[in-house]
């Protein structure tokens, strides 16, 4: 099935990458007409790929742009301005992914935009926001997580390691949405547009309250010191024999009870509390897991009730009997879509259109 929350909302997508792309491809998943604007070149993920030896950046730009058509202009044209100006008058949102004052420098800033469109709810999705004296700088994901703590807690104890997906691309991507959404419903009580900051570095703090709060009382978090980055026995990645790895999540004392059953060491159960960084009980629960490989693990504990999971690969992320039963992940001859993870109606969605170039009359034309 299609979605439709957000049939003939009009969306002019200004950014690139991944981030900015993202947040547009889900209000595109909700029914939105979604306009990427380009410059003539086309993204600059074209002609990157974030793996080693991997192909160039096509795939994966059109794995995120999917669901958009896009307009390739030069907005410091005159066609192209007088096309982009028509266009935003006749926008309901506008996602843009500037660095501060590139906007006032092409002549759209935000006296123009409230001029052109009252309405417009205008999302600009930066690094670090519009104020402070990071504002201007350049950044990526790795560079949030690390000015927001997140960093310095994950990984091993010796080193932070940088982890993927791009934890904080994804929670601005996520806020975005969440605001325009919002904004989109404030709209229909006030006729007024809004202007949204919203700073990738902002929206990974907000994920935090738990490193943060325990800071103030005086407990920073460690890395591999505490109950959820890898400093309890319950609560951990084992490696097992023959090069796989395996989780346990049995944080709840009935999880770690059935656990410790299932493993024939009962013994086990009243250590769950033991202080943190619980090392010996680690040490005696990581031994028993390298002692078996992996079939046997999963025929000892899939099936009992303690929050165990084996480590996949996309391969076999992708062909678990879980996924497919969630129709989550389609694939095509050079690249996947994995949807908007929400079922309507107890109906997963359709794939997505591919990525489709139209040229400003045409653009025009769809939004007449």
């Amino acid at each position: 099935m299609k979605a439709s929350f957000l049939d003939g909302i009009r969306v002019l997508d200004l950014s690139q990458y991944l981030p900015g792309p993202s947040a547009t491809q889900m209000l595109a998943d909700m029914g939105a007409d979604v306009i990427k604007v380009e410059p003539p070149q086309g993204d600059p993920l074209m002609g990157m790929s974030p793996l080693d030896g991997g192909p160039d950046g096509e795939p994966f730009y059109k794995a995120v742009n999917a669901g958009k058509a896009v307009l390739r202009i030069d907005l410091k044209s005159t066609q192209g301005r007088d096309g982009f100006e028509t266009l935003l008058k006749r926008a309901d949102v506008l996602l843009e992914s500037y660095r501060p004052g590139v906007m006032d420098r092409l002549g759209f800033g935000r006296d123009v935009l409230t001029s052109l469109n009252p309405g417009l709810v205008h999302c600009a999705l930066t690094g670090y926001g519009q104020q402070g004296p990071k504002s201007g700088e350049g950044g990526h994901d790795i560079n949030y997580i690390a000015l927001t703590g997140g960093l310095a807690v994950t990984g091993t104890a010796d080193t932070p390691v940088a982890g993927w997906p791009p934890a904080a691309d994804y929670t601005g991507a996520l806020n975005s949405v969440n605001a325009i959404l919002a904004a989109l419903l404030g709209r229909q009580n006030t006729g007024k547009g809004t202007y949204l900051d919203i700073a990738m570095a902002d929206t990974f703090m907000a994920w935090q309250p738990w490193g943060m709060t325990g800071q103030v009382q005086g407990a920073a978090m460690k890395r591999q010191g505490n109950l959820l980055n890898g400093g309890a026995a319950c609560y951990r990645v084992y490696s097992v024999s023959g090069g796989r790895f395996v989780t346990l999540g049995a944080l709840e004392p009935k999880f770690w009870a059935n656990f410790c059953d299932a493993v024939g060491h009962p013994e086990w159960t009243s250590r769950q509390q033991d202080r943190l960084p619980q090392t010996d009980l680690m040490g005696e629960v990581e031994a028993l897991f390298a002692s078996h490989d992996l079939e046997y693990w999963e025929s000892t504990l899939a099936s009992v009730d303690c929050c165990y999971q084996a480590v996949l690969d996309y391969d076999q992320a992708a062909d678990h009997e879980q996924t497919k039963i969630r129709k989550l992940v389609r694939k095509s001859t050079d690249h996947a879509q994995v949807l908007w993870p929400v079922h309507v109606d107890g109906e997963a969605l359709d794939d997505r259109q591919p990525v489709t170039e139209i040229n400003l009359n045409q653009s025009l034309k769809k939004w007449q």
